[in-house]
């Protein structure tokens, strides 16, 4: 149970520091979709999606890359945790699957 809640504030601190304190250009509209914490709460994996085509996504890729310990820092501050969790971010392709799915099935009433 505590793991799920650290989670959920880590999910929640992430969203506010990409969407206000990250400055990077390469950084594209990123949502976070939710994050894996390991049960001793020292492992991270963020999971997130990017609005926008390969581009995008490869660019805010590298952006998340490079800014891993800033928001590591940021993270540790705000959350007060005995550890700071390693943080490791994995592109999450279920939502552009989604997209595509739509896609498909409304080719096929178009052409009903």
């Amino acid at each position: 149970m505590r793991v799920e809640r650290v989670a959920q504030e880590i999910k929640r601190e992430l969203s506010n520091i990409l969407a206000q304190e990250l400055r990077d250009p390469r950084l594209g509209f990123v949502t976070i979709t939710f994050v894996e914490l390991s049960a001793d709460l020292k492992n991270a994996k963020v999971h997130y999606s990017v609005l926008g085509d390969k581009k995008q996504e490869d660019s805010s890729a590298v952006a998340l890359r490079k800014a891993t310990g800033f928001i590591r820092k940021l993270i540790g501050e705000r959350l007060n945790l005995r550890f700071n969790p390693e943080i490791m971010f994995k592109f999450d392709k279920s939502i552009a699957y989604s997209v595509k799915i739509e896609e498909v099935l409304r080719e096929i009433n178009d052409d009903k």
